[in-house]
């Protein structure tokens, strides 16, 4: 777990909307540490997925580091169950266990009228669900920053992209890639793309060459030029 101080909000943050009634009916309610983290963590889960039904699969919870190392006690994974099983008699989720290919794969939706009609319609075969998403690839203790660094700045980790980073901790060193991700936050340039982009020109032109840094100025004011040509004579 990371204990370092927290250093603030950046300028421009991403934000997960919560409905009022968490804060005036639920919160209140909710004395479990562990179950409050992981309806938040849900919340923030889900309303970065896209499609009209919107689920989290027991699979995803238990598989994400993040969540798994910020509840405590001698068993996560049994404090993870106890926290579902009261946030679900709490009205907060609703629960579908749900054959599937020999599997019984353990479904969590938000408690709302769509996802209740949703439910008894896939109970009763008139809506069926494609792919069941897998969560990423197992992350090892000494493999956790760049993966930590990821969803604090950019967003939701997918296994394509966790491929990537997996990929990227063998080419450049920790310091790099924690680097990278600060310059690129402090241009506003929040995707991998662009920070795989600094690390690459760092190994070829040399990370303390300032190359980077000019070359982006120069495609700055490049950029301008373009923009404003009709405005100054040639």
């Amino acid at each position: 777990m990371n204990n370092q101080p927290f250093l603030g909000f950046p300028a421009k943050s991403s934000f997960t909307p919560l409905p009022n009634l968490f804060f005036t009916r639920l919160l209140p309610q909710i004395t479990s540490l562990a179950e409050l983290k992981l309806i938040l963590h849900i919340f923030w889960r889900l309303y970065q997925k896209r499609g009209a039904l919107k689920f989290v699969t027991y699979k995803e919870l238990i598989g994400n580091k993040t969540l798994m190392e910020g509840i405590e006690g001698s068993s996560p994974a049994e404090v993870l169950g106890s926290a579902l099983e009261s946030a679900v008699k709490r009205g907060v989720l609703l629960h579908l266990v749900l054959e599937k290919e020999g599997e019984s794969p353990k479904l969590y939706f938000i408690n709302n009228e769509a996802n209740r009609r949703a439910i008894a319609q896939l109970q009763s075969g008139e809506l069926s669900l494609g792919a069941l998403p897998q969560p990423p690839p197992y992350i090892k203790e000494e493999e956790a920053n760049i993966f930590a660094l990821y969803e604090q700045n950019i967003g939701l980790l997918t296994p394509m992209i966790a491929e990537e980073l997996k990929e990227a901790e063998k080419l450049y060193p920790a310091s790099w890639i924690e680097e990278a991700f600060k310059e690129a936050v402090s241009l506003n340039k929040r995707s991998w793309r662009y920070i795989a982009r600094i690390l690459e020109r760092w190994s070829s032109e040399g990370k303390e060459s300032g190359e980077f840094r000019r070359d982006f100025k120069k495609e700055k004011v490049s950029s301008l030029k373009r923009r404003y040509r009709h405005l100054v004579g040639r």
